[in-house]
């Protein structure tokens, strides 16, 4: 895997930090922009594992953090779900102008609600992947439970999201109520996967069935069972890229492989987001080297 540095702006003239993802010995024959959850950012070890089955099976990927969250500018206290939105048409735009126009988004959590609003509007989206995303971005507010009185009150609020401190205005819960997801997915004409955890405490199953009864076909629906909301076991966040690659590989335009010509016949690919991960091609042959966690590594032993 190849890992670049990318930004680029946002409707603001906000620089978004993003990295792009290719396969280590091909040109991609499709991109995908990745949107991550509220408050989370691009190195999610989820994220990044999605990523990486993805681009094992040919896909450029695109994960970038949203306004005022991870390395991206802006402040996200003057953030709301539509500038997620708009973050990801202008991801979709930047992938247009410099690589190649995106065909599919991949969603987790209420990122899955902003990649449906997205697909949209973006007409070169053929597919969309959801992972145990909210059926209403409503549903963020029980986070938000013990602070909404404060923010109807005061007009903002600090709250504790994951150990960190967030400020949450009263135009991002008004922005919330304000975005029927149901009608947007009842028509907005691509393809649709719904992968939902039976176990998640957080977006409850219920929601991936709402998405699916109002969504029309194609739709399909895979369980990911045993899982928590965030796939913190990357066997679980890896099978859903796999699943994601494999279920799109139906629904987009797949050309013939062009291999990147190289006199040597060992390639490698080494990011320092991934410490002493490293995805390596020697002839035919995909495999991944690592350290042990109490050296530094991610103990990774995965056989591509």
């Amino acid at each position: 895997m190849n890992i670049q540095k990318v930004s680029f702006s946002n409707k603001a003239e906000e620089q978004l930090a993003g990295r792009l993802e290719l396969p280590l010995d091909q040109k991609p024959h499709n991109f995908v922009i990745f949107a991550h959850c509220f408050t989370c950012t691009k190195n999610l070890t989820a994220v990044r594992n999605i990523g990486r089955a993805l681009t094992d099976a040919g896909f450029g990927v695109l994960r970038f953090d949203f306004t005022g969250l991870g390395e991206s500018e802006g402040d996200f206290e003057n953030t709301n779900f539509s500038g997620n939105v708009d973050d990801l048409v202008e991801a979709a735009d930047f992938l247009a102008e410099n690589y190649m126009a995106p065909t599919l988004l991949i969603g987790h959590s209420l990122g899955g609600a902003a990649a449906i609003f997205a697909a949209s509007k973006i007409q070169s989206i053929k597919a969309v992947a959801v992972i145990n995303s909210p059926s209403n971005p409503l549903h963020v507010m029980h986070l938000l439970k013990d602070s909404t009185d404060e923010i109807n009150k005061n007009g903002k609020a600090k709250v504790n999201l994951g150990g960190i401190d967030f400020t949450i205005r009263k135009q991002f819960l008004d922005d919330l109520e304000n975005k029927p997801l149901i009608d947007v997915v009842s028509s907005f004409g691509k393809a649709l996967l719904i992968l939902h955890s039976p176990q998640d405490t957080m977006v409850g199953i219920k929601n991936a069935e709402e998405i699916y009864k109002a969504a029309k076909h194609p739709k399909s629906f895979v369980s990911l069972d045993g899982a928590d909301h965030l796939l913190t076991k990357k066997e679980d966040s890896h099978y859903a890229g796999q699943v994601i690659a494999g279920w799109a590989s139906h629904y987009v335009d797949i050309e013939p492989p062009e291999e990147i010509k190289s006199k040597s016949k060992v390639a490698a690919s080494l990011n320092s987001d991934d410490k002493f991960s490293t995805t390596l091609k020697l002839g035919d042959h995909h495999l991944i080297a690592d350290e042990p966690t109490n050296y530094g590594g991610n103990n990774w032993s995965l056989a591509l």
